[in-house]
Order: structure tokens, then C-alpha cells, then sequence
């Protein structure tokens, strides 16, 4: 097997395992998000994993690039998965700034977080899997 193989074939297997580790990271803030009735609790839990879920998307669209570059691919679907990251990580940056400016005694914020980041997860994984549907019929 040839280093260009290889080079692909590795960044292939990180791509794919990149985005489920993502998916893992959005379900699981899901979850924390519905099941966490403490919201200060659920917000440090949420806060802790931000970091991770930057660097995982980061990677994700490394991954993504070196591979497109490499394979001089520039299909509609890659083109298409550069929005659908931009996508992802502005989601989570505006989920972030809203919650952490909710004080502890701010219970109708609370409540109004908990409906906005529930739609904003389910929208994140609705356009994970989706992209990923794209990617792998064309």
C-alpha cells in the first residue's frame, strides 16, 4: 500500500470516527439537558464538555480538508459539509453565550435555555445525519 492510500484510508477512518465521537458528545449534552433538573449542574456539565466539542469539530473539518485536498476533491457534497460545520459550531457558540450569562435565581431563563439548547441539539444531530446520508448516496 502506497503513503497516498495509507494518507487517505487513515483520514477516512478518523473522519467517520471524528463525527460519531461528535454525535456522541451532542446526544449526550442532549440528555444532560433533559434528565439535569439542577441548571447549575447541567450548565457546568455542559460547560466542561464545550472545549472537547470545539476541538472534535475542529478536527472534524481537518480531517474533512485534508482529504479533500488531497483526493482534489471539491464535490457538491464537500462543499455542502463546510456549511454544515460553520453551522455546527455557531450553534454551539450562541447555545454557550446564553447560558452562561443565566444567573442562579433567573428560573424563567432557565426554563427558556432548556427549550432553546434541546432545539438547537436536535437540530445539530438532524444536520450531522443528514450530511452524512448526503455523503455516503452521492
Amino acid at each position: 500500500m502506497d503513503a497516498g492510500t495509507q494518507l487517505i484510508t487513515s483520514s477516512t477512518f478518523t473522519h467517520i470516527v471524528t463525527i460519531f465521537i461528535l454525535l456522541s458528545i451532542i446526544i449526550y449534552n442532549y440528555y444532560t439537558v433533559h434528565t439535569q433538573d439542577n441548571f447549575m449542574l447541567m450548565a457546568k456539565r455542559l460547560r466542561k464538555l464545550t472545549p472537547y466539542f470545539h476541538s472534535i469539530n475542529f478536527a472534524l473539518a481537518y480531517t474533512g480538508a485534508v482529504l479533500s485536498s488531497f483526493t482534489q476533491d471539491l464535490s457538491p457534497t464537500v462543499i455542502l459539509m463546510i456549511p454544515t460545520t460553520l453551522f455546527i459550531m455557531i450553534t454551539e457558540i450562541k447555545r454557550y453565550k446564553k447560558m452562561r450569562v443565566i444567573k442562579h435565581d433567573a428560573i424563567e431563563l432557565q426554563i427558556e435555555f432548556r427549550k432553546f439548547a434541546k432545539k438547537i441539539y436536535i437540530m445539530q444531530i438532524i444536520v450531522i445525519v443528514n450530511m452524512y446520508v448526503i455523503a455516503n448516496i452521492f
